[in-house]
């Protein structure tokens, strides 16, 4: 059996540490943490034509959250939109939301405005 070199042993241990760092980065920054610190909100539209679960859900142009589901609504036939906003965000009463393109060729993703009332969506 050949013997290993200590130094291969220590590049390798810096390797895996790399890895793991880059991967707990990954995970935090892409908002499918269990972090909890998010409420939950509905929205309504008559087409969302390429927003898909995982799409953003941005305020100025900021991620503040996450499509969580959308389906169909049997009655009337409008798309429901569930997403996650980030606690600290409140969005007042008088906002709207509509689907936004990044671009030509980029994704979709949900903008909301936000309104100038004083009362805040409650969560759901």
């Amino acid at each position: 059996m050949a013997r290993r070199n200590p130094s291969e042993l220590v590049a390798g241990a810096v390797v895996l540490l790399v890895a793991l760092g880059f991967l707990g980065f990954a995970v935090v920054n892409t908002g499918r943490g269990g972090g909890g610190g998010d409420y939950t909100l509905n929205a309504r539209f008559d087409r969302i034509d390429g927003l898909a679960i995982g799409s953003d859900v941005r305020v100025a142009g900021v991620k503040v959250g996450t499509i969580t589901e959308t389906q169909i609504d049997p009655k009337t036939y409008q798309a429901l939109v569930t997403f996650d906003v980030r606690q600290s965000i409140k969005v007042p009463r008088d906002s709207s939301a509509q689907v936004t393109s990044d671009g030509l060729l980029g994704g979709r993703f949900l903008s909301l405005v936000p309104g100038g009332d004083d009362q805040m969506i409650p969560s759901g």
